[in-house]
This record gives structure tokens, sequence and C-alpha cells, in this order.
């Protein structure tokens, strides 16, 4: 009976420990969900700073994939539109994935021609991501198309295939940054995998 009454302490124990984990396990449901139910333009001083940090936070545990889920969500421009400079500056470097500085050393060894090309493969599985999460939009869209925001603007496009990350990275404002937050995680994705150094 001892035996017993051990051995189910120690399943009621796991059962518990497990249940605690998976609600505390951060998906882009629940980032979505943070998102909505703050209102950042509303708050202040270190309130606001707590949010962001909280934000951070949440995003910084996320798998890849989830990741991306987050970053797509229309919920993050209202929240971008809400910060200052400083904060959006300080929120990108708190949430830059690892590995990310050697990817934008990578990325400048490419030739024009081939970040092209790898610029508008990141896009277009942008492209196709988000119109898997919300259906609103054919994976063949283009940039211009009026239904859905660009994955990245023209100019920031162009800004990139002719400098390089590296330049751009270290000269663009923290709107630009933000803006192509998505592109430069889907171009770490692709260097992690190896299709970046393939060039395919």
């Amino acid at each position: 009976m001892w035996a017993v009454t051990v051995l189910a302490a120690v399943w009621l124990l796991a059962c518990g420990a497990y249940l605690v984990a998976k609600h505390q396990r951060v998906t882009a449901e629940k980032v979505r969900t943070y998102l909505r139910s703050v209102d950042l333009g509303r708050l202040t001083g270190n309130t606001r700073a707590q949010a962001l940090r909280e934000l951070a936070r949440q995003l910084n545990a996320l798998p890849y994939e989830e990741r991306r889920r987050a970053r797509l969500d229309q919920e993050w421009r209202r929240w971008f539109l809400a910060m200052t400079d400083a904060e959006k500056s300080e929120f990108i470097e708190s949430t830059l994935p690892t590995g990310f500085r050697q990817m934008l050393g990578a990325f400048e060894q490419l030739e024009p021609d081939r970040r092209r090309r790898t610029i508008d493969e990141a896009v277009k599985r942008l492209r196709e991501a988000r119109s898997q999460l919300d259906g609103s939009a054919e994976p063949g869209l283009g940039e211009g198309d009026t239904n859905a925001l660009p994955i990245v603007s023209e100019e920031v496009r162009q800004t990139l295939i002719t400098t390089g990350l590296k330049s751009f990275y270290g000269e663009s404002s923290a709107q630009t940054k933000a803006e192509a937050a998505p592109l430069l995680e889907e171009l770490q994705r692709m260097m992690e995998s190896g299709a970046l150094l393939r060039g395919r």
C-alpha cells in the first residue's frame, strides 16, 4: 500500500508538471492574444517598458514556425505604430535570432544577382506562409496587390540587393528594420537550412 501511494503521488506530480509546462508554453496564438489585450498607446513609463519586455520574452520563446506566424500577424502593425523609434530599436535588438550577425556576413558575400534571387525566394516563402495563415491572399500575389500589405517594400528590397544586409541594417531607421524583420528572419532560416549558402 505504501509503494502504491508513493507511485500515485509521483504520477500526480508528473501530470501536474506536464500541465503547468503546457499552459506556460508560448505559442503564436498566445502572442496574438497578448497583442490584442494590451493597448500600448495607453501605457506609460514602467508599465509600458514592462509590456514591451514581456512581448520580447514571448517572441524569443517561440520556435521558428510559430515566430514567423506571430511576426506576420496584423496585430504587429498596431504595436509598432505605437512604439517610439527608441523602443523599436531596442525591441528589434532584443528579439534578433541567434546567429543573425553571421547571416549578415554570409549574405554580404553574395553577388547582387544571388542576393536578388535569395530575397525573392524569402519573400515568396513569406507570402505563402501569410496566405496559409489568413487565407486572404493567394500565394502568387505580387507586391503591388491591394488586398494585402507587401511583405517588404520595393525600396527596401532594392536596398538589400544593392548594398547588402550589413549596410542596410547599420544605416536603416528603426521603422525600416521593423518592416524588414520578417524577411530578415526568413533569410536567417534559409541560411540555417543551407539554402542561402547553396543558392537555392
